[in-house]
């Protein structure tokens, strides 16, 4: 995705260059585009929780600014990319939507490796997608670096009147996890949607010393290819509990 695009002049007005003109002036030449500064880390998030509770509008409404009333669940895994600015360093986000269902855990499973923001959703409106949570962190504990950044998201703000799920509720989950925060949004609304993500990744930037971030950060780098289905090799799980 490196921009490989020549330079091109901007035609001028009034007396117009011909091919065989001389070198730009100085203040034509600054007309001549830059390319963009390549992004200092790149981090991979993923986004995970049961079906329907509204993963994918959330990417959607972070990278694109975009909400559809019915997306199609996702299939396996689907990805989108973003790139932001915090701490005076630009950073690449590739953002991994997973399907809920539990047939493509095998495959999903293999991108827990490498995040280092794990995004967890239910919907506020459905009891069950709440009551799947404890599952969805023996996933984390299962496959997940030890290290990873926690979020909690209650989503579907938005229906309020239906909420079946109370705010303390899903903060009373969340402190029963080691460094996990808790956040309630609305992917349609655009409430606290790049707020979500943000804090996510300053939350990782903060965490690690400057020396670490170089280090790690330039190691986890990703292609854009997906990872095998079946993972080659994973963590060992972790030793500790992280739900009741």
């Amino acid at each position: 995705m490196a921009p490989g695009a020549a330079l091109q002049r901007r035609a001028g007005g009034g007396g117009g260059l011909g091919a065989g003109s001389p070198a730009l002036s100085g203040g034509q030449a600054r007309r001549r585009k830059q390319p963009p500064r390549p992004a200092d880390f790149k981090l991979q998030v993923i986004i995970i929780g049961s079906r329907g509770v509204g993963k994918t509008s959330l990417m959607e409404r972070f990278t694109d600014d975009t909400f559809c009333e019915a997306c199609k669940s996702t299939v396996g895994v689907d990805f989108k990319i973003k790139t932001v600015e915090l701490r005076g360093k630009k950073i690449r986000l590739q953002i991994w939507d997973t399907a809920g269902q539990e047939r493509f855990n095998s495959i999903t499973s293999a991108y827990y490796r490498s995040a280092k923001g794990i995004i967890l959703v239910y919907d506020i409106t459905k009891k069950e997608t709440f009551d799947d949570l404890p599952k969805w962190m023996k996933m984390i504990d299962k496959y997940a670096s030890e290290d990873a950044e926690l979020l909690l998201v209650g989503n579907k703000l938005d229906c309020e009147t239906d909420r079946e799920i109370s705010r303390q509720q899903g903060e009373k989950f969340a402190q029963q996890i080691t460094g996990m925060r808790f956040c309630e949004a609305s992917a349609k609304d655009n409430f606290n949607v790049d707020e979500i993500f943000l804090k996510l990744v300053d939350d990782i930037l903060k965490k690690m010393p400057l020396d670490i971030l170089r280090n790690e950060l330039s190691n986890s780098i990703l292609s854009l290819q997906p990872e095998p289905e079946i993972p080659p090799e994973l963590p060992p799980p972790r030793p500790h509990v992280r739900c009741c």
